[in-house]
């Protein structure tokens, strides 16, 4: 009996040292989202991202909104919902003082229209137009009549001013006080935080983004549908369109540059950044362009089996109709996730505590250790999207593997993408989370060194190895990403924990690399072209929008925002071929290798199939054989020499 137990637990022993491991990087995922909750909830505590587009006066309180009072300032917490504009009582001589405006501001609700020459004329447009000029506590009756009424009312003459477009700001319309309060304005703002630039650009363009967003969602969910029925036609159509699209990007963005570069207005730091990303996005556009119309030119004869790849993966996809839902629920739960880390993101660049001074007005002071809690969500934005991106690979591959090991093809297992959800859930979470932190400690050194390329920009010598070292790290995560996707399914295939399953998979793979590569590369190469569609598409629609509104907005970087968005819902929802073709060759490989297709071991795949790959396997070879048949004897028996 002793050795029946000794026995039992040694075949146990597997098992339960993947439980643990997986149960501990579970844990490990679970106390770094209660680190995440924390710098959330003093972000909403401490933030107040209202301030950035709104305005605030100098007493603390925001315009447009109801306020709560600050200790020690008796004109704080007022409620500003009908004033939504911010005044500056001396807007004809302002004055930068350690970064502020030194002039006393107030919430108005509109702005002078006309120029008012003494104080009989500020208390008629308070009376008329209900949009008082002088301090709160002062009354409109006693204007005329307060011997104070000098300090507490803007210096006369008040010049006639409109409200600005982005900022909610009066600013005069008198030539004198223009140039002087608009060279103060850009002083201010080009020496504000570039992290406080972008999230202006962010909030200002919130519609904008939202709206191509779902852009990108329409785009997505048509590539989806056209490669579920695919034809020839419409790979020939999808080839063109992308061929299209990325020239006629590339131009808009050379012409956007030129533009910019070529306009005598560029004064604010934000516009010439944006003249420095729009070159930086026509060169990569361009190389891009190149790069991908060469492939197109090489890959061109391939185009017959790529098609009956997809009809291959749409039989599959036939079978489980529910994978095409599939990434929808990954989609809303990215979504919710994006806005909820942009909420927190835009509370932590604005995080000060509100302090009083001897004058009863109000400053904002930034509170110490908002940088390291910014890198940290920072983290937690890449972990938990790639951890959300491999519960869908995981998910996908459970049910193509369940699907694939069954005898009877005619009749499919009854809802294999739940049974695949609730395998996950139980088992296989602590795999999905390894898998996502090693994509995570990739990313890592990719923004470390992206930020000492900017910090060691000018110097020359640097550049070479910072592009190697990028580079590198790029070519090392793209093929993690493809070994974590097959180690997924072999994970769904052998119930082992992630490094079992990706040394299995990498065994395989090399076994098999001659009969799958060609095949599976193609296919990935024109999944890929249709997420380089929707990136272009939106893009576009992204420069067509963000181009009318090019005043004190960082507008590029929303954009760069816009194309990472569009890129990752367009990777979101073609995974699931992508995901569903990997997986069904992966099966396939190791079929051939556990079964011999004798009575005894059956193949489970379809001889189609087999077919397709057989077929595809004699064209690579031949082509094979034909660049190597000049290096053959010549037919009269002559070798050739080497050179």
């Amino acid at each position: 009996d002793s050795g029946d137990s000794v026995s039992e637990l040694q075949e146990w022993r597997p098992a339960i040292y993947r439980k643990c491991t997986d149960t501990l990087w579970l844990l490990l995922f679970c106390l770094f989202w209660a680190g995440l909750m924390f710098v959330s909830g003093y972000a909403v505590v401490a933030g107040a991202a209202e301030r950035l587009v709104l305005g605030y006066d100098s007493f603390g309180n925001i315009c447009g909104r109801k306020n709560t009072p600050v200790e020690g300032a008796n004109l704080s917490g007022l409620d500003m919902t009908n004033k939504k504009y911010v005044f500056f009582l001396n807007s004809c001589s302002l004055e930068i003082q350690s970064f502020k405006i030194s002039s006393l501001s107030l919430c108005v609700s509109s702005c002078p229209q006309e120029q008012l020459n003494s104080l009989e004329d500020l208390q008629s447009f308070a009376r008329n137009n209900g949009s008082f000029l002088c301090v709160y506590n002062l009354n409109v009756s006693s204007y005329t009549v307060n011997p104070k009424a000098a300090q507490l009312c803007p210096a006369l003459p008040v010049p006639p001013s409109k409200s600005f477009p982005l900022f909610n700001r009066c600013v005069p319309q008198n030539p004198e006080c223009y140039s002087k309060h608009a060279s103060v304005l850009i002083s201010m703002v080009n020496e504000m935080d570039i992290f406080h630039r972008i999230l202006s650009g962010i909030l200002a363009g919130r519609d904008t983004v939202i709206g191509l967003s779902i852009l990108a969602l329409a785009f997505s969910l048509i590539l989806v549908l056209a490669f579920r029925f695919i034809q020839t036609l419409l790979i020939h159509t999808l080839i063109a369109l992308v061929v299209f699209g990325l020239l006629f990007v590339s131009g808009i963005l050379w012409w956007l540059y030129y533009d910019y570069r070529n306009d005598p207005s560029t004064e604010l730091e934000t516009e010439k950044e944006n003249v420095k990303f729009l070159l930086g996005y026509a060169i990569v556009s361009t190389i891009v362009t190149v790069v991908l119309l060469s492939l197109v030119f090489v890959l061109r004869k391939r185009l017959p089996f790529a098609v009956q790849l997809f009809r291959f993966v749409g039989k599959i996809i036939g079978r489980i109709p529910f994978l095409l839902l599939q990434p929808l629920w990954t989609f809303l739960i990215l979504i919710v996730f994006w806005v909820f880390w942009v909420a927190i993101l835009l509370s932590l660049g604005t995080a000060g505590t509100a302090q009083s001074t001897s004058g009863g007005q109000v400053e904002y002071r930034a509170l110490s250790g908002i940088c390291y809690m910014a890198w940290y969500h920072f983290v937690g934005l890449i972990w938990t999207s790639e951890f959300i991106l491999a519960c869908q690979q995981m998910v996908i591959a459970g049910a193509v593997v369940t699907c694939y090991f069954n005898r009877n093809k005619n009749n499919p297992p009854p809802h294999p993408v739940l049974s695949s959800i609730s395998v996950l859930f139980c088992y296989h979470l602590g795999t999905a989370v390894k898998g996502s932190f090693l994509i995570t400690i990739l990313r890592i050194p990719r923004i470390v060194l992206s930020y000492l390329y900017n910090i060691l920009s000018q110097k020359k010598n640097t550049k070479c190895l910072f592009n190697c070292c990028f580079c590198w790290v790029c070519c090392q995560e793209s093929c993690l990403r493809h070994f974590n996707q097959h180690a997924y399914t072999t994970t769904a295939i052998n119930g082992t924990n992630f490094c079992t399953s990706a040394k299995d998979a990498v065994c395989i793979l090399a076994r098999n690399s001659a009969k799958l590569a060609s095949i599976s590369c193609f296919g990935d190469f024109l999944l890929f072209l249709g997420k380089v569609f929707v990136v272009c598409f939106t893009v576009f629609g992204g420069l067509m929008a963000f181009n009318y509104h090019r005043e004190l907005q960082a507008w590029v970087v929303p954009l760069l925002l816009v194309g990472f968005f569009a890129y990752l819902m367009s990777h979101s929802f073609l995974s699931v071929f992508e995901v569903t073709a990997d997986a069904m060759f992966l099966c396939f490989a190791i079929d051939m290798e556990t079964n011999d297709g004798t009575a005894e071991k059956p193949y489970f795949v379809d001889q189609e199939l087999l077919t397709f790959v057989s077929q595809s396997n004699k064209l690579t070879e031949g082509q094979k054989t034909r660049r190597t048949r000049p290096f053959q004897d010549n037919e009269d028996g002559t070798e050739l020499q080497p050179m």
